[in-house]
């Protein structure tokens, strides 16, 4: 279940997850049964909102806000075992809602993910994994991208090059490619849809909060001048492993660009999805893959899947959905594994990618209605993803 940097929506997918045997190496496969998503209330989006960077809030307003997110979390984890699964899921995997991560330079420092899971398990009766980013970060990591497993097990090739990459196109643009090396690296590479979504929001005074359809992009033109003032965001230089979010990338950083007088409404929105688009080919052109694996709410924006197209070129774009697992679907899909490699006590970061000094079995287990009860212990690593019908 994860509900993701833009904040508008829970996805909670279904997945049936088993070892496949020895025979198979240590693969995992996957079954998709799917997804129930739910738009958050509007009150308490509108609650998020005024507690993420750069607001100032009080620790009474942190105690709200998880409270409320965890009853929500609940709420939405109960209907979905329900419409899914028919009541008998064995366990909910809660990303939680980030609203800090604190990084200083190129070291995260902590994390933050709200929504308690003691209400998820109250609603639904189940144990619960929630908090997946802290134990990486305490290795010295950085917490993210942990897209990175599903990505190496599924999307990329082989050690070696030359091998796909997998792009995640959320409020934050993320990576997963391999290096000249063959190890997998996986880092932010900066906005995705968040500037996008912050100027259709400031075009409109909040009335809309994406652009459907690319459709001000579309009608836009690229302000060169402002486009080269983003792209000289330092961020964009630290090498990898890197990662970022609406700490660094606020709608107020985008304001604060912008140039006197201030460009008409739809040529910013069709600027920040260039910059997206940018961001990506220069990660394209660095890592130098034979294809690029998109997912995200991103790949429903037909301008910037242009765009990356046309600037990543001659890099083919693939959809996630070849290789089984619907675009929208893939991060709560993601959260599904990591939490069932938790329960048979298997790492789930990937320590190249995140800079952590080595695995790490992530999360906390919270108990459902019943007494815990963990599967025996995995010994060997899962080596390749497989999803089945």
């Amino acid at each position: 279940m994860l509900s993701g940097t833009s904040h508008d929506a829970v996805d909670a997918a279904l997945a049936e997850l088993t070892f496949s045997g020895p025979e198979m190496g240590g693969e995992i496969v996957l079954r998709p049964r799917g997804l129930h998503t739910e738009p958050f209330p509007a009150a308490l989006r509108a609650d998020l909102a005024r507690c993420l960077p750069p607001a100032t809030v009080t620790l009474a307003d942190v105690c709200r806000l998880d409270t409320a997110l965890g009853r929500f979390f609940g709420e939405v984890a109960a209907r979905a075992d329900a419409a899914l699964a028919g009541g008998t899921a064995d366990l909910v995997v809660s990303h939680g809602q980030t609203v800090y991560h604190w990084v200083d330079g190129a070291h995260a420092l902590g994390t933050l993910q709200l929504g308690s899971a003691a209400w998820i398990a109250e609603a639904t009766g189940l144990p619960v994994v929630s908090d997946l980013r802290t134990r990486d970060i305490a290795r010295g990591g950085q917490g993210a991208p942990l897209a990175a497993l599903l990505d190496a097990l599924l999307l990329l090739g082989g050690g070696g090059a030359p091998a796909g990459a997998a792009l995640n196109l959320g409020g934050i643009a993320n990576i997963t490619a391999r290096d000249a090396d063959g190890r997998i690296v996986a880092y932010d590479l900066g906005p995705g849809n968040a500037l996008i979504d912050a100027a259709v929001a400031d075009a409109t005074g909040g009335a809309a909060r994406m652009d459907t359809g690319g459709a001000r992009a579309a009608r836009g033109t690229v302000d060169r001048e402002l486009l080269a003032r983003l792209l000289a965001e330092p961020y964009y230089r630290l090498p990898p492993p890197r990662t970022t979010g609406k700490e660094l990338f606020p709608a107020a950083s985008l304001r604060e660009r912008l140039p006197p007088p201030a460009p008409p409404a739809d040529d910013v929105v069709a600027t920040v999805t260039e910059l997206t688009a940018e961001l990506v080919a220069a990660a394209c052109r660095a890592h130098r893959p034979d294809r690029l694996v998109v997912s995200g709410g991103g790949v429903r924006n037909p301008v910037l899947m242009g765009r990356i197209g046309a600037l990543a070129a001659p890099v083919p774009i693939v959809p996630v959905e070849e290789f089984g697992l619907p675009a929208q679907a893939k991060e709560a899909y993601l959260f599904a594994l990591l939490g069932f490699l938790t329960v048979h006590g298997l790492a789930g970061n990937v320590p190249s990618a995140t800079g952590a000094s080595g695995p790490a079995v992530l999360g906390s287990l919270t108990p459902g209605a019943g007494p815990l009860r963990l599967p025996e212990p995995e010994t060997r690593p899962p080596r390749a993803l497989r999803i089945a019908p």
